[in-house]
């Protein structure tokens, strides 16, 4: 899996993101409005729903509060006024940045997030300075139990169309082509499969470690604040966090 390091960055985070469950709560039902805006409320004809509703999940999601938010959004209007703006740039230190958001105001949001650039030593830059350092791929984690067979989940997920399989020391990490995503994820639910987080992931072909100290622990801070813009959804970059 090209040492991405993926579930080592989120098990770095895992403590402050579990502080924030209502937050992230909050920005799944918004992508959850979207989704149902421009495909509809029925996930049986909704691919795109049917996978945010597994993130959603994957995610500690209650049913009830997913269900809600489908509801919410199939109403006339629901979810029209955001649209998705992705930004681009640098952190401290020469980290490469991708941040995803669904907003209903791009003045708001463009200046939110260049402050937070600016504000820990990093550069905001034009669309394309660093998309070329990632690769977008369907990722999937499965958390590692005694009743799962490394090679019973190697063999499951490449038979459902998985490029690549990589075991872990908590989880087993599934990496799939984004237009495989939907139909990899699905079978292995159906063989009784649970995630601790599936989703489409921008993946840095290359990681980076700042030499200074302070340009880890400002990149650090930078993700952090990103994160508590309501507007942002998602924040891929290619810091390697230490051990």
């Amino acid at each position: 899996m090209s040492g991405h390091s993926k579930w080592a960055n989120i098990k770095h985070r895992k403590e402050k993101s579990d502080s924030k469950r209502g937050k992230v709560f909050t920005k799944l039902g918004r992508e959850i409005a979207v989704i149902v805006r421009h495909g509809g409320a029925d996930p049986e004809a909704n691919g795109k729903l049917r996978d945010v509703i597994a993130k959603a999940k994957a995610a500690n999601m209650p049913n009830d509060s997913i269900m809600r938010s489908i509801k919410k959004a199939s109403g006339e209007g629901a979810g029209s006024s955001y649209e998705e703006i992705n930004y681009e740039g640098y952190g401290p230190g020469g980290v490469a940045v991708i941040v995803e958001t669904l907003t209903d105001s791009r003045n708001r949001t463009a200046g939110d997030v260049r402050h937070l650039f600016d504000k820990y030593g990093g550069n905001l830059g034009t669309t394309g300075c660093v998309s070329f350092m990632f690769n977008r791929k369907g990722v999937i984690i499965i958390e590692r139990e005694p009743k799962h067979d490394e090679d019973d989940v190697m063999a499951d997920a490449l038979e459902a169309g998985a490029d690549d399989f990589e075991a872990q020391d908590d989880v087993f990490e599934i990496l799939t082509t984004p237009d495989s995503f939907s139909e990899v994820r699905q079978a292995l639910e159906s063989k009784g499969y649970s995630f601790n987080s599936a989703g489409i992931e921008m993946i840095p072909v290359t990681m980076a470690k700042p030499d200074e100290v302070k340009h880890i622990e400002n990149m650090e801070k930078l993700i952090d604040a990103l994160d508590d813009l309501d507007d942002v959804q998602n924040i891929f970059h290619n810091l390697e966090f230490g051990e």
